[in-house]
């Protein structure tokens, strides 16, 4: 049920509210001033906050301040027998949700009491996904290999150098371009992804640059390219050793001049986009074989950061494998599993050709299919490991 702390240090206000909402199947709890409402909220978590603004010693917006420098997030709905423009101005701009004179209109305070409800929820989601986002994408591993790694985005990424990331399928390339986009000044804005080796060769102009409506005959409107949509943010072209020549050389033009054309147009359009780059091949030997060009790799290489395959980093494996087993109970909804000592050796034998993704498939299969402790016996019985 959502608790709401009414602070009034008039009695028949207080009685009133909460005579109001407790109909609307509200908790109310009360407090007689602002010391006293100051308090309850250390100790207790509301939903919502109905304060009076004139009350003696500690008035409402005083709270209010309090409340803040605590670190309490808490929709402030603000009363007063005194309202005026200026004063309920003044309250919004210190942070209150709502302001409402005395004595309440029962439609205005229950739309305002919704609203901040809805408010309080979304701010809640809000933390919940960015924890899981920020956990989601961390960096396991304490190994050398994968220690160097971290220690370059943390250098690289509050710069706006351009980052080739280099490394074999599952390594985790799109995890350290997500880390170098969030470390950076970028990050409030978008990380727009593009496949280059999930796109046709003839679609990739358009996907990157846009173009006109009439511009061929599918166009039957304009379409705003991944560049347009990654303005003042992080474009991140994954598998770019498999991007046609074509669409290459126009890369390189917006890389050199900060512009792009859209496909089927002749306007240039200015675009400020920091581009990370990813790739699993040899780009140095495409370049010999003249399928990727050399004034593009140096363009997008000024810092290279390698991702180490997991036979390289085994001694991360037991900190991967727990990190997986409780992001697999979470997903299902179960208590974490947990592995033994002899099962875990077992996984660190393994070449692990599909690195880490293969290593993830492995422990969802495990989770499945063992007991509450999964044993060397599952690893062999389920995997064809050992």
């Amino acid at each position: 049920m959502p608790k709401i702390l009414i602070i009034d240090d008039e009695q028949s206000i207080r009685d009133t509210l909460k005579e109001i909402l407790e109909y609307e199947k509200y908790e109310i709890k009360e407090a007689k001033n602002g010391a006293e409402g100051l308090e309850m909220l250390k100790k207790e978590q509301f939903d919502v906050v109905l304060c009076d603004i004139k009350m003696p010693k500690m008035d409402g917006m005083e709270v209010r301040d309090k409340v803040m420098e605590e670190g309490l997030d808490v929709p402030f709905i603000m009363i007063s027998a005194h309202g005026t423009i200026e004063t309920a101005v003044d309250a919004t701009k210190k942070g209150a949700f709502d302001f409402i004179q005395k004595p309440p209109d029962l439609n205005r305070l229950l739309i305002s009491v919704r609203n901040a409800m809805d408010r309080s929820d979304l701010v809640q989601e809000t933390k919940t996904l960015k924890r899981k986002i920020s956990k989601t994408f961390d960096i396991v591993g304490e190994s050398r290999a994968i220690s160097e790694v971290k220690e370059t985005i943390e250098k690289v990424a509050p710069t706006e150098a351009r980052v080739l990331i280099t490394g074999e399928n599952g390594t985790g390339k799109e995890l350290v371009a997500r880390w170098l986009h969030e470390l950076s000044t970028r990050q409030k804005n978008p990380m727009v992804e593009v496949n280059c080796a999930a796109i046709p060769s003839e679609l990739i102009e358009s996907e990157l640059f846009g173009h006109e409506k009439g511009s061929f005959t599918s166009a039957v409107k304009q379409r705003i390219g991944k560049f347009e949509q990654a303005n003042n943010g992080t474009l991140f072209l994954d598998e770019i050793g498999d991007m046609s020549l074509s669409a290459q050389a126009k890369v390189l033009r917006a890389l050199q001049e900060n512009k792009i054309t859209r496909v089927g147009g002749d306007k240039e359009i200015k675009v400020n986009v920091r581009v990370i780059a990813a790739t699993n091949k040899d780009l140095k030997k495409a370049i010999e074989e003249n399928k990727f060009r050399e004034d593009l790799y140096h363009r997008l290489s000024v810092i290279l950061i390698k991702v180490p395959p997991l036979r390289e980093r085994k001694d991360d494996i037991p900190l991967l494998v727990e990190r997986f087993l409780n992001d697999i109970a979470n997903e299902y909804g179960t208590k974490p599993k947990s592995i033994n000592k002899e099962a875990i050796e077992l996984l660190q034998k393994h070449e692990w050709t599909g690195n880490i993704r293969e290593l993830r498939n492995v422990v969802e299969r495990l989770v499945i299919m063992s007991g509450e402790t999964i044993n060397e016996k599952d690893v062999q019985r389920n995997t064809d490991i050992g």
